[in-house]
């Protein structure tokens, strides 16, 4: 994991936790504003059952003497409040599940995308061989000739001609050499095209073109 990943998730799990701490402070309101709402009706409770539509006057249109008419309508007015309050509190706890929901599921993604990626450059390092290192390089090659009959293609990396390889190669004159002493006869030569190890048969050989095969080789810097 690299550090920017590592900041990351670090401030994606500070955002959880604030977001946990929230909601449960919203509860913890939630909570409280219950316990008001069912004191108050308590208090109308005790007013001869009295509820939030019963008529505070009799039938004569006179305020009614068997209640505490200030209670009774301070009961009322809290808890239309207090609905209220609980109203939005419950909107509120609503939206924060949500974020925190949303938040869960993308880190889960995010998780699943990161653990996928690491499988796949774990197989692809436990697959892909470690490719010798090129000494020389093929850069242009005549029609017709030993090199173009034998395989070989332009930028083609060359890691072994013959008994030239990475290790004793000193200049292009080590190939030149082994050619000269392999006029007719095959030599081994391997090379590495677009990523892949290849083994090419090379007869250096007179043909109607200039030298024995036909391409021209140049040094690779290392």
């Amino acid at each position: 994991m690299s550090g920017e990943e590592a900041r990351h998730r670090a401030e994606s799990s500070e955002a959880r936790a604030a977001a946990v701490s929230d909601i449960q402070e919203l509860m913890r309101r939630k909570e409280e504003i219950e316990a008001q709402i069912k004191a108050n009706y308590d208090v109308l409770e005790s007013q001869k059952g009295i509820g939030m539509n019963e008529p505070l006057v009799d039938c004569e249109g006179y305020p009614r003497a068997d209640v505490d008419l200030y209670q009774v309508r301070t009961a009322r007015h809290n808890i239309i409040c207090l609905q209220n309050d609980h109203k939005a509190v419950m909107k509120q706890v609503e939206e924060a599940l949500h974020q925190l929901h949303a938040r869960d599921k993308e880190k889960q993604a995010r998780d699943m995308a990161e653990a996928q990626e690491e499988a796949r450059n774990c197989r692809l390092g436990s697959n892909s061989p470690v490719l010798p290192q090129a000494f020389a390089k093929v850069n242009s090659i005549s029609p017709g000739s030993p090199a173009s009959i034998a395989g070989l293609q332009v930028d083609d990396e060359i890691v072994e001609f013959g008994s030239v390889n990475t290790q004793n190669f000193q200049s292009l004159q080590n190939v030149g050499s082994v050619v000269q002493h392999s006029e007719g006869k095959p030599l081994n030569v391997t090379v590495i095209r677009r990523g892949e190890k290849h083994q090419l048969r090379l007869i250096p050989t007179r043909w109607a073109g200039k030298g024995l095969l036909g391409c021209n080789i140049i040094p690779l810097q290392r």
